[in-house]
C-alpha cells in the first residue's frame, strides 16, 4: 500500500492549530486536538435563509445571495423586497402589478420586464427599472410575453423565449430600448435564465413538452450544448455567464414539483444536493457557487421559503475507526 508521503511527495504536517485557509487535498495532523484533519471541497448544499415578508411564486429576483431583490409574484403582484444576507425588508412596489415576469442587474440597479398584467393585456411588454428607491417606467419589450428568461443589468438586458403565445424571440436592451435579435433555436415558456447580455445561457421550459434543452449565447447567436439530466419548467435560475449557472426546482415530466438542483459548468451540468423544499416559480439571485433561491408554489399553495446555496472547503476529520 503507498503511504502519503509516496502519493504527495511530503508526510502529513504537524501543526498545533488548524491552518487559516487549507486547500483541497491537504491533510494534517493537529497536535492540540491530537486528530489527523483534512479539507475536501462541499460539492454544494442548501441552508434555510430569512422567510420573505410575503408569500408569492412567479416572481422574478436580481442580484447576489447576500444583496438581493425579490419583487412580483401571482396576485399579480407589485410586492417588492430587498434581502441581505439575513433577512427580507418591504420596499417601493412596482408600478404595474404583475406575475411571470423576469428580472436582471442588481439589488440597487434592476430591470423587471413581461409578466402577465390581467385582462384584457395577458402578455405584457411592461419594462421597469430600479434605482434602488423606486420603479420607473421604461420602454417597452416590442413582443409582450409571460414565463420569459432574462439576464444583464438595468441598461445591458436580454430577454429570450416566454408565452405570446409560445415564443424563440429574443430582445436586447441598451438602457433606453428594446431591440429584436437572433431567436432561440426552441422556442418555449416556463425557462431558466441567467449572464448577461453578451454571455447569457436558456435552459428547461416548455414548449410543449417540458424539455432540458441548453442554449449559449455569445452575444449574437443561440448555440444548442448538453442538455439538462431533468426536464423541467417554472424552474429557478441563477448565475454568472454562459459558463456558471444553477438550476433548481419547477415542475418535471410527472408533473410534480422538485427540488433537484444542477449546477452548470459551461459544458455539462452535474445533479447535486436538492432543495430542502421541493417548489416551481421561484426567483433567484447570486451564482452557481453562491445562490439564493426564494418563494415558490406547490407546498402546497406558496411559501415565503428563502434558502441559500454554497460551495466551499469543508473540513474533514479522520478517524482509524
Amino acid at each position: 500500500m503507498s503511504t502519503y508521503k509516496e502519493i504527495h511527495g511530503t508526510d502529513i504536517e504537524v501543526l498545533s492549530s488548524d491552518p487559516a485557509n487549507p486547500v483541497e487535498g491537504q491533510v494534517w495532523y493537529n497536535s492540540t486536538s491530537n486528530v489527523v484533519k483534512g479539507v475536501s471541497i462541499n460539492p454544494g448544499s442548501w441552508a434555510t435563509g430569512g422567510d420573505l415578508g410575503t408569500a408569492r411564486y412567479y416572481l422574478a429576483g436580481a442580484g447576489t445571495q447576500t444583496s438581493a431583490l425579490g419583487f412580483g409574484g401571482l396576485g399579480p403582484s407589485a410586492n417588492t423586497e430587498s434581502y441581505d444576507g439575513t433577512s427580507w425588508t418591504e420596499v417601493n412596489d412596482l408600478n404595474t402589478a404583475r406575475y411571470g415576469l423576469a428580472g436582471a442587474g442588481t439589488q440597487t440597479a434592476a430591470l423587471g420586464f413581461g409578466g402577465y398584467v390581467g385582462a384584457p393585456v395577458y402578455y405584457g411588454a411592461v419594462t421597469e427599472s430600479w434605482n434602488g428607491t423606486s420603479w420607473t417606467e421604461v420602454n417597452d419589450l416590442n413582443t409582450g410575453r409571460i414565463y420569459l428568461g432574462g439576464a444583464g443589468t438595468n441598461t445591458a438586458a436580454l430577454a429570450f423565449g416566454g408565452t405570446s403565445p409560445t415564443t424563440a424571440a429574443t430582445e436586447s436592451w441598451n438602457g433606453t430600448s428594446w431591440t429584436e435579435v437572433n431567436d432561440l433555436n426552441t422556442a418555449r415558456s416556463d425557462l431558466g435564465g441567467d449572464g448577461t447580455q453578451t454571455s447569457a445561457l436558456a435552459f428547461g421550459g416548455e414548449g410543449p413538452p417540458k424539455v432540458a434543452n441548453t442554449e449559449s449565447w455569445n452575444g449574437t447567436s443561440w448555440t444548442e450544448v448538453n442538455d439538462l439530466n431533468t426536464a423541467r419548467q417554472t424552474l429557478g435560475s441563477t448565475g454568472a455567464d454562459n459558463t456558471n449557472a444553477l438550476a433548481f426546482g419547477g415542475f418535471d415530466p410527472s408533473p410534480a414539483k422538485t427540488g433537484a438542483t444542477e449546477s452548470w459548468n459551461g459544458t455539462s451540468w452535474t445533479e447535486l444536493n436538492d432543495l430542502n423544499i421541493s417548489r416551481y416559480g421561484l426567483g433567484g439571485a447570486g451564482t452557481n457557487t453562491s445562490g439564493l433561491g426564494f418563494g415558490g408554489g406547490g407546498i402546497p399553495g406558496s411559501t415565503t421559503a428563502t434558502e441559500e446555496w454554497n460551495v466551499g472547503p469543508l473540513t474533514v476529520t479522520f478517524s482509524d475507526s
